[in-house]
């Protein structure tokens, strides 16, 4: 009688699977809050950056002008864009604690 032989193949069983799985949604749940937390970041730093370029342009409209200026003489002289008169005042809905330079 013969008898067969079976070839035992390396492979990964079900329990090594859902070990890295477990492994994998570990560091998944560390690192996804993180990412969020950089992102509300980097557009916090963005709309500062162009709430600095409106008061920018509010002083040099001032100069130029001789008049106060709003953020809708702003947008209609060209000397700003709609979405930037949106960011600034949507940064300092966001931010009520900071005093708001230039009128809407």
């Amino acid at each position: 009688m013969k008898l067969l032989k079976t070839a035992r193949l390396k492979a990964f069983t079900l329990i090594e699977m859902l070990v890295v799985l477990l492994i994998i949604s570990v560091l998944l749940l560390l690192f996804v809050p993180n990412l969020t937390q950089q992102k509300d970041k980097v557009k916090d730093t963005g709309a500062a950056a162009v709430v600095k370029v409106v008061e920018s342009q509010a002083e040099l409209y001032e100069l130029d002008n001789s008049g106060s200026a709003s953020l809708s003489k702003l947008v209609a002289s060209g000397d700003i864009s709609k979405d930037q008169a949106e960011s600034y005042r949507d940064y300092y809905a966001k931010h009520k604690d900071k005093q708001q330079h230039v009128a809407n």
